[in-house]
């Protein structure tokens, strides 16, 4: 039986997605029609001739979570029902056609196997994917001539998928940015919606409707001090001045991660020059990797439990680090503070502070992705959370607590004075 003619309605930079190319993607703002144009899409392909697509996601719990119900619809609208048969967890085209649907996270090499005979993946909230599931799904889909599709709104520029298709695309690699603007049938609905963003949520907007990437994760505690930072271009090429002191700043660890930051102060200038992120490694073998550097040195700042003796060694960090030739500040010189104080002078010297893009990207990535813990019943934040990102927060607190004790000069001070930031009473060790 011949098939009747539909038309098939997507915005015009989207054409592309009819042409073959091995990587097809498109990120941006609310509103721009790039899920509703990419199941437009897939729908008349596999009407057109037989095609196995998988529709995948970083998290599916359930098939509510999935483009199931979207590409439902646009069946509905496009006058296809008589040739799709919607089914529970999948659907079917009268020719073959089959939609199915997964969750990225949950496979393994062996278990995405099943997928290799696909010959379209799409990617959907494809900034959620991480580089291990990019790692698993790329070479899977292998089949000849097949494609890999991808829809997102950008989240952060350091984000994977960000990173892998639009900062070092791969080759037959298109990926179009879309806005509402690029969108003919942009409801009137949605540009109330637009407009309220706009004038009561301004720092969210650029994100939500424009479809930049944001400065930090939503919900960041320092999402504003690294959205000026950036906007001030301080996250920037920071040399090595060896007419400075290098200052080595440590947030300890072993299981968990160990930081280390080196630190030069220029006037009011809190300068981070390079950033030591790693695990299962001795205080000794650090301090040999520093002294391979040949910097100008000046003191090892450790926070409070650097002073305690190991249970297993009897020596404290501060007496190794001493034994390894650092010149290690008493227990009494250095500030200590409680986290959220911490958190309040850390946004004061925030301004003051100059990062080196490339030798502490480890460090900003902390920074953006640094936020606390949400009570799932009240939706109030709560106490900093503790992950792979907070070793690296806690790291820049030290050194922006302690930044005022950090000087150019060989012999201590006579005379020693509180930086006047912080509150006797809060100040702990005095």
């Amino acid at each position: 039986m011949k098939q009747k003619t539909i038309n098939i309605e997507i915005p015009e930079k989207l054409g592309f997605l009819f042409h073959p190319h091995r990587y097809k993607g498109s990120k941006g703002g609310r509103g721009s029609a790039k899920s509703w144009s990419f199941a437009r899409a897939l729908l008349a392909i596999g009407r057109s001739k037989t095609t196995r697509i998988l529709c995948a996601r970083e998290v599916q719990k359930s098939i509510k979570d999935s483009v199931h119900q979207l590409l439902k619809d646009q069946i509905e609208s496009l006058g296809m029902s008589d040739f799709y048969t919607v089914l529970t967890t999948e659907i079917r085209g009268a020719n073959g056609t089959q939609f199915s649907f997964a969750g990225l996270s949950e496979h393994t090499v062996d278990t995405i196997k099943s997928f290799e005979g696909v010959d379209i993946c799409w990617v959907e909230e494809a900034q959620a994917v991480s580089n291990r599931s990019w790692k698993i799904l790329v070479p899977t889909i292998r089949k000849e001539n097949s494609e890999i599709w991808f829809t997102y709104n950008p989240d952060l520029e350091t984000d994977e998928t960000h990173q892998r298709f639009v900062v070092n695309p791969p080759n037959d690699c298109i990926v179009v940015h879309m806005n509402y603007k690029d969108n003919p049938w942009f409801p009137d609905v949605l540009e109330q919606e637009r407009l309220h963003c706009k004038k009561t949520t301004p720092d969210d907007y650029e994100n939500i409707w424009e479809g930049k990437c944001r400065p930090a994760v939503e919900g960041a505690i320092y999402y504003k001090n690294i959205q000026e930072m950036e906007s001030q271009r301080r996250i920037c090429n920071v040399p090595y001045d060896p007419m400075l002191r290098v200052h080595v700043v440590y947030d300890l660890g072993w299981n968990d991660s160990m930081s280390i930051g080196l630190i030069q102060r220029h006037t009011s200038e809190i300068r981070i020059i390079k950033y030591i992120e790693d695990s299962h490694r001795t205080v000794a073998d650090y301090s040999a990797e520093l002294k391979k550097l040949n910097m100008n040195w000046g003191k090892a700042w450790l926070p409070h439990d650097g002073y305690s003796a190991d249970f297993k060694t009897g020596m404290s960090t501060a007496s190794i680090l001493r034994k390894l030739g650092w010149n290690v500040p008493e227990r009494d010189e250095i500030v200590e503070l409680p986290v959220e104080e911490g958190i309040r002078q850390v946004r004061m010297k925030f301004p003051r502070v100059y990062v080196d893009q490339t030798n502490c990207e480890r460090l900003v990535e902390c920074l953006k992705r640094y936020r606390r813990r949400i009570n799932r019943e009240t939706q109030t934040a709560g106490t900093p959370l503790h992950d792979e990102y907070s070793h690296g927060a806690d790291l820049f607190r030290y050194v922006c607590v302690n930044a005022d004790l950090m000087t150019n000069e060989d012999e201590k001070p006579l005379v020693r004075t509180r930086p006047n930031f912080a509150p006797l009473d809060m100040v702990i060790g005095y």
